[in-house]
């Protein structure tokens, strides 16, 4: 999928809400230039017990959750 974004006079950027709904608070990104091309690349970080369960958390309950009856 291609996205044209354009870069305002103070060096902003108007992300599409496709990227943004992608992005995360406190996620991380590396940033390459490669020839005329700028590339993010997003850091994995190791998830942590308490963190592993907020997102299990987040994602509510499963409607597809195996039952006994």
């Amino acid at each position: 999928m291609d996205f044209v974004i354009k870069v305002m006079p103070k060096g902003e950027i108007e992300l599409p809400d496709e990227i943004k709904a992608q992005l995360r608070p406190g996620d991380e990104y590396q940033v390459f230039l490669i020839e005329n091309s700028i590339v993010l690349k997003k850091i994995q970080k190791e998830l942590d017990i308490k963190e592993w369960f907020r997102r299990i958390e987040e994602l509510g309950p499963d409607p597809n959750q195996p039952t006994l009856e």
